[in-house]
């Protein structure tokens, strides 16, 4: 007999004065996905920002299927599309303050364009010719992570020591549904929620993390719903509303500038195009299910509540077209020329003051591109020659 089963000897009891740390209430999400257009809420939007999203939006399609062409013309190696999911993109990009920072996924070049970043240096990374092609700092926006989710305790890392400096900054952090399956996306929501770092996560779920649907990573019942386990709310919306996504996002950052804390926010979307240039979606979705889907397209649902309330015309849109045209077309002429690379660059942009490794190492390449030039301009002196004794010869 052990002393678990002796009476009198072992009672269990409840931990003296035990309590919920937080009412979780307050914290959960929304049954079903927060909506604006086509509800009673869409009449107080306010006309002037639908009209910039639409004119984003439109921007953005643009962008997109340029940036695809690119990679079949052999210009990109390759480019994670956001079409579909445009709303999300420039709803993060516009939520933002100027001293606020933007920390972006692989998929998120649009959302850096729509803050401002030129359309080159957003796919510098994704032609091959720099890590970042922009200046972070300048743009307060960060590298483009291609790894799963890294950029997440960045975001909390920057917030937390922006807040102990007094700055008044937040930071917006985006994610696809595979990302919330790293271990990065717990560690960074619990040390968001503990620091009570002002953060926003922004969770694009658009169904698939490349091939493995949603219910294959997480049994919850939504991934907004995980917030409540780190002690913060979360947010549930329409991902393809642009006005419900920028209203959502506009109350986290408020939020989290005003003191209040991290927000997790999941918008439900879609990707229209394949997870890459280089993936085939048909082996894992059908047809149907992405047909079903562009009935509810972003720039469609923004352009019928414009058109119901009279604000959009022939034309406006052919203004918001005209002008998605003509970055598109600057951005294929400026990509289709050929970059000059200095190979020098490999070593400015590594330590602020360099390793006697890296010194080494610059120093070795500089006398292999110098003897590279002699040996290239000695090879065209006697081909020079040899041309002028041809000639002499054929004059004889």
């Amino acid at each position: 007999m052990t002393v678990m089963e002796q009476r009198g000897v072992y009672r269990p009891t409840p931990p003296p004065a035990w309590q919920l740390r937080t009412d979780p209430a307050p914290l959960l999400p929304d049954a079903e996905p927060y909506r604006v257009l086509g509800t009673e809420a869409a009449g107080k939007a306010d006309e002037e920002l639908l009209g910039r999203l639409y004119a984003q939006l439109v921007r953005g399609r643009r962008y997109n299927t340029q940036a695809t062409a690119l990679t079949k013309q052999g210009r990109l190696a390759v480019y994670p599309s956001s079409t579909g999911q445009e709303a999300c993109e420039v709803a993060a990009a516009l939520v933002l303050q100027e001293q606020d920072w933007l920390f972006p996924s692989y998929r998120d070049t649009l959302a850096a364009v729509a803050r401002g970043l030129d359309p080159v240096q957003a796919l510098t990374l994704l032609r091959g010719d720099w890590h970042t092609g922009y200046d972070p700092r300048e743009h307060r926006i960060a590298p483009l992570c291609t790894p799963l989710a890294t950029q997440l305790p960045h975001a909390v890392g920057l917030a937390h020591a922006a807040r102990l400096k007094g700055d008044d900054v937040v930071a917006l952090a985006m994610v696809g549904d595979g990302g919330t399956s790293e271990g990065d996306f717990h560690e960074a929501l619990n040390f968001a929620a503990v620091w009570q770092a002002p953060v926003v996560f922004l969770v694009q779920n658009n169904g698939f993390a490349i091939s493995v649907p949603l219910d294959k990573q997480t049994a919850a019942p939504s991934l907004a719903h995980k917030a409540v386990g780190y002690g913060m709310p979360g947010r549930l919306v329409d991902g393809n509303d642009a006005a419900a996504v920028h209203e959502v996002l506009s109350e986290a950052v408020s939020r989290a500038r005003e003191g209040g804390g991290p927000t997790l926010v999941e918008a439900v979307t879609y990707r229209m195009d394949a997870h890459t240039n280089a993936d085939d979606a048909t082996r894992y979705r059908g047809d149907a299910e992405v047909e079903a889907w562009r009935d509810h397209d972003p720039i469609l649902l923004l352009e019928r509540e414009l058109t119901e309330r009279g604000l959009l015309d022939e034309e406006r849109t052919r203004a918001a077209r005209d002008d998605a045209e003509a970055m598109a077309a600057d951005l294929r002429e400026r990509m289709n020329k050929d970059p000059e690379l200095d190979p020098m660059d490999l070593f400015g942009q590594v330590y602020a003051e360099q390793t006697s490794q890296l010194r080494e190492q610059a120093a070795q390449l500089r006398a292999e591109l110098e003897a590279s030039e002699e040996e290239g301009a000695d090879g065209a002196e006697n081909a020079g020659n040899a041309e002028d004794a041809d000639g002499e010869e054929n004059a004889r």
